[in-house]
Order: structure tokens, then sequence, then C-alpha cells
């Protein structure tokens, strides 16, 4: 059975605080008249720290879409192979093991994908698949070990490598000025992670069962506008009310599963915001601790949007992990409004 080992998880080494961010805030946006609200949101938010690529100085810049572009790529050129390299070290394999490498990303692009690149430059086998992910967002990161599951079910003693690799701060827009765009600059962070999925031993979380929902007509409560200055990111204020619809569909999976998702032993959640997780430990009656690994994301990184889930469960491990056989609960949220959800057993190996 498929077994998601410890992810490894980097951040960047430059560090933007609340107190400077809601500075920032002030002096940026003294005359926006939602400036106020803005404040308040994002004081709300929980984000203590938050990392990035480039100074503050810098990202508060825009040279451009290419040039921004370009940057994503040499960052996650020069940042990747590390976090690669310790997730394989943690999974006790090697490059040459790997049979799929899924990369997900949503804020640059590459044609061909970093998978190329990747196999040449770490000398994963010519014959590794490429799975790249690019318009599923905050989503991706559950989508990921999703397709991971789907295809070791598929090649029971293969073996598959996910890497989400997200610069936010690469998205940032000096012109926009909505109270969406204004709580975005307070809450996303830039990071990197990695995790394996082997078929076959491992420790970890044992994948048995994995599924989609789509809440209906909510394609455009979470969305870019691709312009020429590059991603502009576009938020409803609806999008914190999701939770009500997604967790029957929870429960759903858990019900098919022959569980209880209001009863399980641990739940690694996309943290996309404060009221995400305090809304589904409502509607799931779940004990907000129980999300605590999801939360202690937000507030160290911020939303680092498909690294959340695997940052979680990498605190999960770190923290010991549950007792052999535990039962959990996997789910990364997105643009859709998409859910991608997993169950499984916690698995000390053999």
């Amino acid at each position: 059975m498929a077994t998601l080992c410890r992810p490894s998880v980097s951040v960047p080494e430059h560090v933007i605080t609340m107190e400077e961010t809601l500075e920032l805030a002030r002096t940026h946006h003294a005359d926006n008249p939602q400036l106020p609200l803005a404040l308040r949101l994002i004081e709300n938010t929980g984000v203590r720290t938050r990392h990035i690529v480039q100074p503050i100085e810098e990202t508060l810049k825009h040279p451009g879409f290419e040039q921004r572009n370009k940057l994503y790529e040499s960052e996650a050129k020069a940042r990747v192979p590390a976090v690669i390299r310790e997730a394989l070290d943690d999974a006790e394999l090697l490059t040459s093991d790997i049979d799929v490498i899924i990369y997900v990303s949503c804020t640059g692009f590459m044609m061909p994908s970093l998978t190329a690149w990747l196999i040449n430059e770490m000398d994963f086998s010519s014959t590794t698949r490429q799975l790249p992910i690019a318009q599923l967002g905050c989503a991706a990161g559950g989508a990921a070990i999703n397709r991971a599951h789907d295809f070791c079910s598929a090649y029971p003693d293969a073996n598959a490598l996910i890497v989400a690799c997200e610069f936010c701060s690469l998205c940032y827009q000096p012109t926009d000025l909505g109270v969406g765009s204004l709580l975005s600059n307070g809450l996303f962070g830039d990071g990197i992670a990695a995790a394996v999925v082997r078929g076959v031993g491992g420790r970890g979380v044992q994948l048995e069962r994995n599924g989609s929902y789509l809440i209906p007509k909510t394609e455009d409560w979470i969305s870019y506008d691709v312009r020429d200055t590059g991603f502009h990111f576009l938020l409803d204020k609806r999008v914190p009310t999701t939770m009500e619809p997604l967790a029957p569909a929870l429960q759903d999976l858990a019900g098919t599963h022959g569980w209880n998702a209001s009863d399980l032993d641990f739940y690694i959640i996309h943290a996309g915001g404060p009221r995400i997780l305090d809304d589904l430990s409502k509607f799931l009656n779940v004990e907000p601790h129980a999300f605590r690994f999801s939360r202690s994301t937000l507030t160290d990184y911020g939303n680092i949007a498909s690294a959340v889930v695997l940052d979680a469960l990498r605190r999960l491990f770190d923290d010991g992990g549950p007792e052999h056989g535990a039962r959990g609960l996997m789910a990364g949220f997105g643009p859709g409004i998409t859910a991608e959800m997993t169950v499984g057993r916690w698995s000390e190996g053999s």
C-alpha cells in the first residue's frame, strides 16, 4: 500500500513580520478608504512571520512579468534540489528509485516544466514520468498526494516524488487596491516542499482512499486575472464561507471508507486562513486542537499555497507522529472552489 513519507520543507531567508506588514500597508495605502478593514483582516489572520525570496524592498518593486518569471525560474532551480534530496533521504530512496515526479506550482510558469530540468540535473532516470500541475492553486498540494496515490495504485511497486514550489511574493501587484488584494499581501508567503510516496515500505501515512469535490458555480471566487503585469489574484469575500459546503464532502469521503470524519486521530488541512480552520472545526464537530499543525504553518509561514498541506504533515512527523494504525484525513482547498481529500492510516513501516 502506498505510503506518504516525511515531507521536507524549506522557506527563504528573508522574513517579514506581521508588524512590518501592517506598517507597510499604512505607508503605501494611506489614502485607501478600505485600509482600516484590510488592517483588521490582516491582523486576524494569525500570521506572525512570512518568508520571501527577496528583501522586502525588492519585493515591493515591479520590474515586469518577464523579469519576475525569470526570477521564479532561477530561484526554483537554486532551492528545489536540496529539498528533494532531503525528502529522498527521509524516504530512504535514490533518484533512480523514482518513477514519476509530480510538480505543483501556481506562482510562476516554465515550459518545459521544472521536472525536465530536475531529471537532467539530479540524474533521475530518463524514463521518469512527469506530471506538472499549474492551475489548482492551494488545492494542488492535496491533488499531488492524490495523483501520487493513484499512480502507485496503478503501479504497486512504483515510487512517486511530489514537489511544491510557491513564490507567492512574486505575484505582488502594487496597483491592486481591493480588500482581497490587500489581505493577500499580508497572508501569503513563499515555501518549497517535497515528499515521496513509496509504493512499498516507508514510514508515514498509508494512503487508502482519495476524492475531489467542486462547489458548483464558484469558479470565479478564487482566480488569476492574467495581464501584461502578470498574475493578479482575485479573492471573493465569500471564500471564507466555503467550509460549510465542503465539510459534508469530507464526511462523505470518510463515510464511503467506513469512517466518521468527526472521529479521526489526525487532521492535515490546508490553512488558507484562520476562519477556514475555525469553521471546519465547527462543521466537522472536531476540537480546534486537531488542526494545530495546520495552524502552526499559518502562524510561522503564512499561506504558502500548495506547500501548506505538506508542511503541516511535516510538523506531524516532527511531533513524533500518532500511534501505528491511527486514522487520519488530509485535505487541500483552492480555486474551483475545489477540495482534494485523502484518508489513510499512520504506519511505522516494516
